[in-house]
This record gives structure tokens, C-alpha cells and sequence, in this order.
């Protein structure tokens, strides 16, 4: 009963933020698809991970594949430096590294401290072959609201190089969350950017070991809204901290 209630009350925040949203990506022109990971404004004392990411998209006849590994750690109580190898599969089914990340998370705010806890994220990517390159930065917001978290993701994006305009970009991600267990965690999330616009359930949740080690995992199946975002999409996340 509880995890329905939590579905009904996630209908007035998606339906104002597809209305906002909506409006606003009628202007911009598209590059591809933006789901990936929302992220959340925190970061633990000498907190270290690594991450792996998997992220499939079916268009028509066409199926995308692409996959993250990572190793991060945190320099300071506030402050945490992340590595990524990007891999996708080409035209030919043949995977190969295209691109390499490097990825900093602030936190502002202490959990609690304020109405909303707020964090930056700022990131540099350079692909392989194509020498060209992303810079991306962003504001992450959380709110609690009892047992349920919403999280809000916005990021303005420089991108140029060799094969592509320099142009910049904006994108946003939206996580409404139930914390019903800590294992299982349900979640309503909702991705806009150039020219897409999806939203899809999502599941979570974290498994804790001992000390700082903890286990978490992330699945969500997201669905194009309109005409310009059409497929589905799978993303699979799994990180171990320690």
C-alpha cells in the first residue's frame, strides 16, 4: 500500500516538471540520448569506489551499447575526484574504449543542514579518435520529504572538437524515490536534453558491509515521450564503496 501511495504521490511533481520541461527542449537541437546516472550531492570522509555502468538503447533496428568503469576517491570530507573508461559497441558489434572522463563532486551543504542538500559537479571528456571534447558542470539538489527523496539534477554542457560544432547544451534528471528498504528502493526518474525527453521507473538500493563498505545497484527501464525520443532505454549501475 505504501509503495502505491508513494507512485500517487509522484504524479503533481512529474506533471509540473514535463510541463516545464516540455516547454522548454521545444527550443534546443538534439545530439542523442541523456540517460545516465542522477546523481546524489554527497560525499563520505575518505570514501573510495569503483563503478560500473551499462547503458542500452533500443531504436528501431538499431541497438546502442555503452559501458562505464570507474575508480573514485575523495580528497577531502567535501570533495571527490572520479576516473571513467568509456566503451561503446560499434555499426560492427565490435567494442572498444572510446573515451576517457575525469569527474569532480562538491558537496555544499552537510545532509539536513539546509531545506535541500546542494552539490556541484563539474567533468572533462575527451573521446579517443575523434579528439573532441565535453565539458561538463552542474548543480545536484536533494530533498527528503519523510520517507521519500527527490533529486534534481541540471547540467550546462561546452562541447567541441574535430567532427563537431562547439556548441553548448543543457540537460536535466529528476528522481522521485521511495526509501522503503534499503535493499529495494523504488523510484520514478525523468531525463531531458538535446532533443529527449523520457521518463520510466527505476529500483535501487544498498547493501552495507562492514565499516564504510557498501554495495549499491540501480536499474531503470526509461521511455522516449514523444516523437524525437524514440526507443527505450536500460541502465544498470553497480558500485562498491569501501
Amino acid at each position: 500500500m505504501k509503495v502505491l501511495m508513494f507512485f500517487k504521490h509522484t504524479y503533481w511533481i512529474i506533471l509540473v516538471t514535463l510541463s516545464f520541461l516540455l516547454g522548454y527542449t521545444s527550443s534546443v537541437h538534439a545530439d542523442g540520448v541523456v540517460v545516465d546516472k542522477v546523481y546524489h550531492p554527497y560525499v563520505l570522509p575518505n570514501e573510495r569506489e569503483v563503478e560500473w555502468r551499462l547503458f542500452s538503447a533500443k531504436e528501431s533496428k538499431n541497438n546502442k551499447l555503452g559501458q562505464r568503469f570507474s575508480y573514485g576517491q575523495s580528497l577531502t570530507d567535501t570533495l571527490m575526484l572520479e576516473f571513467y573508461l568509456v566503451g561503446e559497441r560499434d555499426t560492427y558489434n565490435d567494442f572498444s574504449l572510446t573515451s576517457y572522463e575525469v569527474e569532480a563532486r562538491w558537496m555544499l551543504t552537510e545532509q539536513g543542514e539546509f531545506w535541500a542538500d546542494w552539490g556541484l559537479l563539474f567533468e572533462i571528456e575527451k573521446q579517443q579518435r575523434k579528439k573532441n571534447w565535453e565539458v561538463t558542470s552542474g548543480v545536484l539538489v536533494e530533498k527528503e520529504f519523510g520517507r521519500t527523496s527527490l533529486t534534481f539534477n541540471a547540467f550546462v554542457i561546452y562541447e567541441w572538437g574535430n567532427t563537431i560544432a562547439s556548441e553548448f547544451e543543457t540537460e536535466f534528471r529528476l528522481q522521485y524515490r521511495y526509501r522503503y528498504l534499503e535493499q529495494i528502493q523504488p523510484a520514478i526518474e525523468l531525463y531531458s536534453g538535446e532533443n529527449y525527453l523520457g521518463i520510466g521507473p527505476a529500483f535501487m538500493g544498498i547493501q552495507r558491509f562492514d565499516g564504510q563498505k557498501q554495495l549499491k545497484w540501480e536499474l531503470g527501464f526509461i521511455t522516449g515521450l514523444d516523437r524525437r525520443s524514440k526507443g527505450h532505454v536500460l541502465r544498470i549501475a553497480v558500485e562498491y564503496e569501501f
